[in-house]
């Protein structure tokens, strides 16, 4: 299946470290209240199975603390979150905001197999104190970690270009 073209076309500079974490921020909040919203139904659906006073006794001796379940739930769905943006315009509604785009160097839009890279490239430079972020300032070409390892760019689109 053919990579679809991502619009506009052109030869975009690369993305800087300041635009890169302020629409980072802006994801995370995104973030933060879809995992809260997965939660609630997840527990909500959880209480209906157990019984809310079953769900209260167990919480109460710790027995739900590091749910597996729920822990793997959430992963899928922050990377579903990523993934979907990233897969098909290129941008998640925090890059759209600031002007940014993930994309091949041809200008394609990245693949299901390098979203997942990239997303898990990405929590490792998290984890590793921000490094893989900060490695944009000695790539001469200004990748970082998940850069390089997906083959993807990210690119700063132009202010007349990204608001329409």
């Amino acid at each position: 299946m053919p990579k679809p073209v991502l619009k506009p076309q052109g030869d975009f500079p690369a993305a800087w470290l300041p635009r890169r974490l302020a629409a980072v921020f802006y994801d995370f909040l995104l973030c933060v209240a879809l995992l809260i919203v997965v939660t609630f139904i997840y527990k909500l659906i959880q209480m209906s199975i157990i019984g809310s006073d079953r769900l209260r006794q167990l919480s109460d001796a710790g027995a739900l603390d590091g749910d597996p379940l729920l822990s793997t739930l959430l992963f899928f769905c922050l990377f579903g979150f990523f993934a979907k943006f990233w897969t098909h315009n290129g941008q998640t509604l925090g890059m759209q905001v600031w002007g940014l785009r993930i994309q091949n160097a041809d200008g394609t839009a990245i693949d299901l197999w390098q979203a997942l890279l990239r997303f898990l490239i990405a929590i490792a430079s998290g984890l590793c104190l921000g490094l893989g972020y900060l490695w944009m300032l000695w790539d001469k070409q200004g990748r970082t970690w998940q850069d390089m390892y997906s083959s993807s760019q990210v690119v700063r689109l132009p202010k007349s270009l990204h608001k329409k």
